[in-house]
């Protein structure tokens, strides 16, 4: 809040952890008097987290417009939490504003009409674009004792791959073998932090003398890290797109990804959990076998206005048709 200069909200609903049934209803419980109160002539989502589906739920119960910014994205995986979130959210929204092609597809195939469709790129590159000035700032690095392009970055945080006793051992095993290549960072969050201990693999990363485990940063402190790295391995969505523009190579530690564009054009590869293959692509990186990749239409850094003018345009027609 304090490095984007975003507002104190008006509300804070005061949720906190739990799990997904307990967190999304909660929510709900706690926002529908909101709702209820101020009467809104638009409900916005974002994303696919429990809050982005319990926001949706309860403004189309309520019979308010929603509007989703982020549709359409799909893993067709129906493990994954967020999978659920998205096409939910996306079949009782308004407005689906979509950040790339293949979201414009996917809607359409599960009987969306288009209508309801808006392609106005990605609203995360908005704000990545703002603060290009932490691009050029390399206070980090320098905290860090880094060099520019002489680390790769690590993040983790997903249930399948912290989760999972083999899975995890698989991705520090590799980790292992890169280290030995070049300095890695690991930003560790507190889910796979506590999930190493319970494994016991403490001891294990305590060993590898070329990793640096650093606790989560600020917004501005990762973007100045991810641009000056080498490469950055991720299960994040959100990763795999600023990656893409910023120009980095990005290992997706997942089987699959909803943001097919960051591979199709972009600077991503999908390579799974496995030791052999993960290795194999950061030696291309290394010798500078790696794609260069382009940033996407319409990732320019005017999503924003482009929604502000569709809803400015709309939203009076759609509170005729609700009346």
């Amino acid at each position: 809040f304090q490095e984007l200069r975003i507002p104190k909200p008006d509300y804070n609903l005061g949720v906190g952890s739990g799990s997904h049934a307990w967190q999304t209803a909660e929510i709900m419980k706690r926002l529908e008097p909101v709702i209820l109160e101020e009467k809104p002539d638009l409900v916005i989502v974002v994303g696919d987290v429990n809050s982005t589906l319990a926001g949706a739920l309860v403004a189309a119960k309520s019979h308010f417009p929603v509007a989703h910014i982020e549709a359409g994205l799909r893993s067709f995986n129906l493990s994954m939490p967020e999978e659920i979130n998205r096409r939910l959210t996306d079949h009782i929204s308004d407005f689906l504003f979509v950040t790339e092609p293949s979201g414009i597809k996917n809607l359409l195939n599960e009987g969306i009409p288009k209508s309801r469709i808006f392609y106005v790129g990605n609203i995360m590159i908005d704000t990545l674009l703002k603060h290009k000035e932490a691009i050029l700032n390399r206070a980090i690095l320098k905290r860090l004792g880094l060099n520019e392009k002489e680390y790769g970055i690590l993040t983790l945080h997903r249930s399948e791959n912290v989760d999972d006793e083999k899975t995890l051992r698989r991705i520090i095993s590799a980790v292992q073998e890169i280290q030995k290549m070049i300095k890695v960072v690991w930003l560790i969050h507190p889910r796979t932090k506590k999930m190493i201990e319970h494994f016991n693999f403490t001891n294990l990363i305590n060993t590898l003398d070329n990793l640096i485990i650093l606790p989560p940063v600020g917004y501005v402190e990762m973007l100045n890290l991810m641009a000056s790295s080498k490469f950055v391995m991720t299960d994040s969505g959100g990763i795999q797109e600023e990656t893409t523009v910023l120009g980095v190579p990005c290992l997706t530690l997942r089987e699959v990804t909803e943001r097919p564009i960051t591979e199709d054009i972009g600077t991503n590869i999908v390579v799974g959990t496995k030791k052999r293959k993960i290795v194999s692509e950061v030696k291309n990186i290394l010798a500078g076998q790696f794609k260069k990749g382009k940033i996407p239409k319409l990732w320019d850094g005017k999503t924003a206005k482009r929604i502000l003018g569709i809803l400015d345009k709309k939203l009076g027609m759609l509170r005729n048709n609700l009346k």
